[in-house]
């Protein structure tokens, strides 16, 4: 069912600032090395959406602020704002100055917007908070939050978290304390722990090296763009078990292969070399799948399970573009698995950390207008469907494009909603383009419905 801006009008209360229901310690927390990896200022919007349930009496904000209260007592430096240091990084004050949340009312029913199964970008960036900073040298909150009530009895909520202080894990662990206190539990169940000093690097003589050169970096006749499309597109089960076959069909008799290929290395490799296509990358040059890997249990000691601070490195996959057009897509597929197997590694992880803090230069993935393909896997972070407050229920949630996410190199794999029964065991691939790009992406991802790439 399709949908119109005017469709969604909304009636804003003031700003208030949540702050803790007890008293929390005043302090100048330091970050990790790693906190640094994503740019300082980008902020990662995500909108929880919850149709309504039999139980209408209870106000889901007067709720969401009690919890988000309780829960501000145990990750205490989320109330504080982020702060510039001497040494030129980056450092939490605890000071208690609260986390900004913003109340409305919409005009419609969560049902006229298909609870945002579409995904229209434009109505998900009207439900999340949107922070203007006057001053270039100040930062935005760590969290904030906009909880959207519609005439239906559902709501939604924005949270919109500093890839600084939280990683995309980091973001769900507070999120689902959130939701136990509102529940009734009277404290989380996994207890937050900041131990930031684990993930501070060394300065190193031999960073390693940035794994794209701008003078040879693919270039495509439709960047730079000012029009830039945001699609969703929907990979059902059947498609991804086709796609799987088909590499396994490839690799038939290759016995250091037998393992197979999963979900995530297949369709990333699909995406990246479809995505390639669409914007008629030169042959001759490079292009980088770059994709963010989870390495919590793969620290020596692994990390506590409260630890909410960024906690990922990242696989990288360089070819050049006439390679990644013709390679068989197993080929392409194992290089994906390769990378992602080395990102866990002891040795790479210290080895990012030390050139981070070394030579943070060397991380910028951006050169070539085009060229790299930001790929984040969201399926696995638990925010559906543990996420449930006991009397409303969650049925989808998206990402909003503010931000970071006005970047046309980024895709994220996000799992499906419950609006659409049939998609399940699937998975939804956001991805912006330029809108010149964009059919011939699409018909790139239509080719998985109906035959084997």
């Amino acid at each position: 069912m399709a949908y119109q801006m005017a469709s969604l009008k909304l009636e804003m209360n003031e700003v208030v600032h949540v702050k803790p229901s007890k008293p929390t310690p005043s302090i100048v927390l330091p970050l990790s090395t790693l906190d640094h990896r994503p740019y300082p200022d980008s902020i990662w919007p995500i909108v929880h959406v919850y149709r309504s349930a039999s139980n209408g009496k209870l106000d889901p904000a007067f709720v969401l602020k009690q919890a988000l209260s309780k829960a501000l007592v145990y990750y205490y430096p989320l109330a504080g704002k982020l702060v510039k240091q001497p040494d030129g990084k980056v450092a939490i004050n605890c000071n208690n100055d609260g986390v900004p949340f913003l109340e409305a009312i919409a005009n419609c029913n969560l049902s006229s917007l298909n609870y945002l199964d579409d995904h229209d970008i434009l109505i998900a960036k009207q439900l999340v908070f949107d922070l203007h900073l006057q001053d270039e040298n100040e930062y935005p909150h760590p969290v904030s939050f906009k909880l959207t009530k519609f005439q239906c009895g559902g709501f939604t909520i924005g949270m919109s978290t500093s890839h600084i202080v939280c990683d995309g894990w980091g973001a769900c662990q507070f999120f689902r304390a959130i939701v136990e206190l509102a529940s009734g539990k009277s404290e989380p169940f996994v207890k937050p722990v900041w131990e930031r000093e684990r993930l501070i690097g060394s300065i190193t003589t031999q960073p390693m090296p940035n794994p794209m050169d701008e003078a040879t970096a693919a270039v495509s006749p439709f960047l730079p763009a000012t029009d830039v499309m945001y699609e969703l597109f929907k990979v059902d089960k059947e498609s991804i078990r086709r796609l799987k076959m088909s590499l396994m069909k490839e690799i038939s008799g290759n016995e250091t292969m037998e393992q197979g290929f999963t979900s995530f290395e297949s369709l990333a490799a699909y995406v990246w070399r479809s995505r390639a296509r669409a914007l008629n990358l030169n042959n001759e040059g490079k292009t980088l799948l770059v994709f963010s890997v989870q390495v919590r249990q793969h620290m020596s000691p692994p990390l506590s399970d409260g630890y909410y601070g960024t906690a990922i490195t990242e696989g990288q996959v360089v070819l050049t573009m006439k390679e990644l057009n013709e390679k068989p897509l197993s080929d392409i597929v194992k290089l994906v698995k390769e990378s992602k197997n080395i990102a866990f590694t002891g040795d790479f992880i210290k080895n990012t950390i030390d050139t981070l803090e070394s030579n943070p230069e060397n991380f910028n993935v951006e050169e070539g207008p085009g060229a790299t393909l930001a790929l984040s896997d969201w399926k696995h972070l638990g925010f559906m469907p543990n996420v449930d407050f006991g009397w409303k229920e969650p049925i989808n949630m998206v990402p909003a494009p503010c931000n970071m996410f006005e970047y046309e190199g980024l895709c994220i794999f996000l799992s499906p909603s419950k609006y659409d029964p049939s998609m399940e065991g699937g998975v939804r691939v956001f991805i912006s383009l330029p809108s010149v790009a964009m059919p011939k992406f699409r018909e790139e991802m239509e080719a998985l419905k109906v035959t084997t790439p």
